[in-house]
């Protein structure tokens, strides 16, 4: 295991600043996820991190050790792609063995060590069988194991699951984190998808343009987003973010506009915010500190095991809601719906950045 510090790291590509500044200390022994939108810099960074990008600028330190210039075969790490990368000449045995034939490990501990790491991973059975007589996950699980038999000190993982089913994945998301908590090495894990990362992650670096927004626990970033990016990125449905303009009575604030009147703790010292209230915190029933709001049902997401209201606010503003399964509405239907005010959240329209009100 090893103690990960990037420090300003930069990677351009010409003109494109595809990493640009990044500052982020992963502890040893956690699973750190990278999260964020196609081209925000995931896969890049990680490339960094092996090796096998070399960086414009900055330094990548693996615990006391600068590594920014060392050899990925030097850096005792190791990459699991979203291309399983098994070799189909090979069986499993062979597969997961072949760093360790690299590294000159006595034959008597290759066979130990793949039978350590093939009990690990449940796959003992599909030793001696060729990657095209597997199924997808088992051959995921195959390169799982060919990249922790080898117990490097960081474990680098770039969407996995990708190329799996959406059961297989739900599947493969509890073991990939059950493992690391046996082994305990050092995980950095690229996604997209934002319930990877928040049912997978120690800790979370939502990125955006080459730089990371918010890094922190899957409850810090859920219940405290930094910005309006990381707020519209975490979570589903999205956040519902209203425009909304400051108003005073007396030495009380709010802030106002569809009919909503939202009390102020402080004076926000800005004439306009962007109030954000997640779908599952706006209630049928009126819970204890509420404000009410008119709504007609405009289109209803029936998912069995709950339902997504889209409702019009003031004509031509849309609200997406949770409720129950089972409420039966109708389209056009008018309803009374409850903002719980102890979970809203306040940004700065200008800049995106979180208002603490």
């Amino acid at each position: 295991m090893a103690k990960v510090i990037l420090n300003e790291v930069r990677k351009h590509f010409g003109n494109v600043k595809a990493l640009d500044g990044i500052n982020l200390t992963i502890e040893e022994g956690l699973f750190v996820v990278l999260l964020g939108p196609s081209g925000c810099g995931k896969t890049t960074l990680m490339r960094c991190i092996s090796g096998l990008e070399k960086l414009t600028d900055g330094k990548i330190l693996f615990d006391d050790a600068d590594v920014s210039n060392t050899a990925p075969k030097d850096r005792n790490v190791a990459m699991v792609f979203q291309s399983y990368a098994v070799w189909p000449h090979m069986k499993v045995r062979d597969n997961i063995a072949y760093p360790l034939k690299l590294k000159k490990v006595p034959k008597k501990e290759i066979e130990e060590r793949v039978k350590w790491v093939a009990e690990l991973l449940h796959i003992s059975e599909l030793l001696d069988r060729f990657p095209s007589q597997l199924s997808g996950g088992q051959r995921q699980r195959v390169a799982v194991a060919r990249a922790i038999v080898h117990r490097p000190k960081v474990l680098l993982m770039d969407e996995p699951l990708s190329n799996l089913d959406a059961l297989l994945r739900v599947r493969m998301r509890s073991e990939l984190r059950k493992l690391h908590d046996q082994v305990k090495v050092t995980t950095v894990y690229v996604t997209h998808d934002q319930t990877e990362a928040m049912t997978m992650g120690d800790k979370i670096a939502v990125m955006n343009a080459g730089r990371i927004i918010q890094y922190g626990t899957p409850e810090e970033i859920y219940r405290r987003p930094k910005t309006i990016f990381v707020a519209g990125f975490v979570g589903s449905p999205q956040m519902n973010f209203l425009p909304m303009k400051v108003t005073s009575s007396g030495n009380q604030f709010f802030a106002e506009n569809f009919g909503l009147r939202i009390p102020l703790r402080t004076d926000p010292r800005k004439d306009r915010l962007t109030v954000g209230i997640r779908p599952e915190h706006i209630f049928l029933e009126q819970p204890g500190n509420s404000v009410s709001i008119g709504a007609t049902v405009y289109f209803a997401e029936k998912l069995m095991s709950e339902t997504v209201l889209h409702l019009m606010i003031d004509g031509d503003t849309t609200i997406v809601v949770k409720v129950p399964y089972d409420l039966s509405v109708e389209e056009n239907d008018k309803m009374q719906v409850y903002v719980d005010l102890n979970r809203i959240h306040f940004f700065d329209p200008a800049t995106g950045e979180r208002i603490e009100l």
